[in-house]
């Protein structure tokens, strides 16, 4: 289940408030019910202010997420985001897979989404971003767009250390690594 107990029903009507925005009437995520347990862990969640739209279009951004997720083998998080977001995003199996065990370069990947995931790659394993890879993002995305990657990058993974330092079982609904 976790490691840290959730909270439980009935929940505070400011934290049923906050989970009926975010799940949109779900039942609230076990990630989020252990956060919002804690008062000042959920505070700063939350405050990331990326649970809403950016500037980045769904598509790239739940690409931008899904990589991070795999990359971090997050699996609990990957699988929320295939399951609530791929369709939505118009990503197709082939695309879903290589989040996890494709490289950048695939070709199932456009060339504006293959620079994104390179750019993923990069902040994950080196933590920054060369020039080469900030070029090749630059000819596709703007400034304000850039600066989402980088954060949505850090984001998730933060969310990937707190869903596998948890120790969150997969949610019922949610997709499975493939293998």
């Amino acid at each position: 289940m976790s490691r840290i107990a959730p909270l439980e029903p009935p929940y505070p009507a400011d934290v049923q408030a906050q989970f009926d925005r975010i799940m949109r009437g779900a039942p609230p995520l076990m990630l989020f019910r252990v956060m919002a347990g804690h008062a000042r862990a959920w505070e700063k969640f939350r405050a990331g202010s990326l649970l809403d739209r950016g500037p980045l279009p769904l598509r790239e951004r739940e690409i931008v997420i899904d990589r991070t997720c795999a990359l971090n083998k997050c699996e609990y998080e990957w699988g929320v985001h295939v399951a609530f977001f791929a369709d939505a995003a118009e990503l197709t199996e082939a695309q879903v897979r290589a989040t996890v065990l494709g490289p950048a370069d695939a070709p199932c990947w456009s060339a504006a989404e293959q620079a994104l995931l390179a750019a993923v790659d990069a902040l994950h394993h080196r933590a920054t971003l060369g020039d080469a890879e900030f070029a090749a993002l630059s000819a596709y995305y703007d400034a304000d767009q850039i600066l989402e990657i980088m954060v949505l990058c850090g984001f998730y993974r933060t969310v990937s250390y707190l869903a596998n330092g948890l120790a969150l079982s997969l949610e019922e609904k949610a997709a499975r690594f493939p293998s």
